[in-house]
């Protein structure tokens, strides 16, 4: 189970500073909603869920969530419309877990009503929701798309049996094509999330799951590292050393693999580890982030950010239940950024963009690294630095981390 960062106790009404209140209006204010229920927990997931078993009786169920949602999204309302022009309106919706597609179609749908509802939502919104190949069909789709949702990321990971076991994943290959076929008929746009490095995948199985992805005509394609955390069970394998994991070489073969692939494919990397067939595919919500805009996160274990506040909601289902239903805040605890914090988040975030790094945002020695890095191609040359941005070379997102240190000068 993921640990929270420490911070100071969180206010129990929820309350927010006033200068972080202040930086809301005009910028792109997104909601995260965290849906922590799953079939099965995947050996590899650090993530806050719970399966029902674990849960037990009486549990948070799953027929009472979007209420517990609904209630916290009240204190939201009430919290955010105290900065300046009131409630900003809700320009991308992102539903996340676990397994959102646990819950009925007319919950999700329940939930953005909700938000609607408080803070409204644009014109042009993008609302995503996650979803297991297993637990969706056309008909939820509808429900969805009807509803107000446009978007769907559908976990593939792998299109290999055996790297799909050994992540624990238990959904049918088969049910991959079948769900993005559903959500096209039902007028959504179709994001497919890939992981690599997983034990035991080899190339040549990571590029016969790259086709099967690019096969399936995707708007957008997500491709991340396996991460192994501690806390995990694959990390517990890891560390016994029943698992053994590729190395440096083989991530940036994988990697390196996805670009040449992605691109042949007619789709252009916007983020290190994401691609998009158009400018209009890209994920909003996660450039809000990558931007460092504000956003509320709804649920257990939910993080938010609001002009240099984070804090992080009671982890447990049943304790946020509790909490909300007695009007009573979430939030565990928070953590209020100083502007040497708040300009490193900015770079690290940032500098990770297609669109690049403005060069303006850094400091002395930030700006005196640019040169060495371009250099060193990590960065783009004469054009990038002519726009005034720092842009990653391919090489310079294999080494993405070393970009950074170098820009804050550690």
């Amino acid at each position: 189970m993921p640990q929270m960062p420490d911070g100071e106790p969180a206010p129990n009404d929820g309350a927010l500073p006033a200068d972080a209140l202040a930086s809301v209006p005009g910028s792109a204010f997104a909601m995260y909603l965290h849906v922590p229920f799953c079939v099965t927990r995947c050996g590899y997931c650090d993530f806050n869920t719970y399966t029902l078993t674990e849960l037990g009786v009486p549990g948070a169920s799953l027929d009472t969530y979007a209420g517990a949602v609904e209630r916290e999204l009240d204190l939201a309302a009430r919290e955010m419309g105290k900065a300046p022009g009131g409630v900003p309106t809700v320009q991308t919706v992102f539903v996340g877990g676990g397994t959102p597609t646990m819950l009925a179609a007319t919950d999700l749908v329940r939930m953005l009503d909700a938000a609607r509802e408080r803070f409204g939502l644009a014109d042009d919104a993008e609302v995503t929701t996650e979803a297991n190949p297993d637990s969706v069909d056309e008909t939820y789709l509808r429900v969805l798309a009807e509803g107000g949702f446009t978007r769907v990321s559908v976990g593939m990971q792998s299109s290999a049996p055996h790297v799909l076991a050994t992540l624990e994943r238990t959904h049918d290959p088969a049910n991959v094509e079948r769900a993005v076929r559903a959500a096209k008929a039902a007028g959504l746009q179709v994001s497919l999330d890939l992981i690599y490095g997983a034990p035991g995948e080899s190339l040549d199985d990571w590029r016969a799951s790259l086709e099967a992805a690019i096969a399936l005509d995707p708007d957008h394609i997500s491709a991340y590292a396996l991460v192994v955390e501690e806390g995990t069970k694959m990390g517990a394998q890891v560390r016994r050393g029943e698992l053994p994991l590729p190395d440096d070489d083989d991530e940036a073969d994988k990697y390196e693999l996805a670009d040449e692939l992605l691109e042949a494919a007619g789709y252009r990397w916007y983020e290190v580890s994401n691609w998009a067939k158009e400018p209009r595919f890209q994920c909003r919500h996660n450039l809000a982030y990558w931007r460092d805009e504000p956003w509320w996160g709804a649920g257990p274990g939910a993080h938010s950010h609001v002009g240099g506040v984070r804090w992080w909601n009671v982890k447990h289902p049943r304790a946020y239940a509790q909490r909300v239903g007695e009007g009573t805040s979430p939030a565990l605890a928070r953590e209020i950024l100083d502007e040497r914090q708040r300009y490193e988040e900015k770079v690290l975030l940032r500098v990770r963009l297609a669109e690049g790094l403005p060069l303006d945002l850094l400091d002395d020695a930030g700006r005196r690294a640019v040169a060495g890095l371009v250099a060193d191609g990590l960065l783009e040359g004469t054009s990038a630095v002519r726009d005034r941005r720092a842009v990653l070379t391919l090489r310079g997102r294999l080494l993405t981390d070393t970009v950074v240190r170098r820009l804050l000068d550690y």
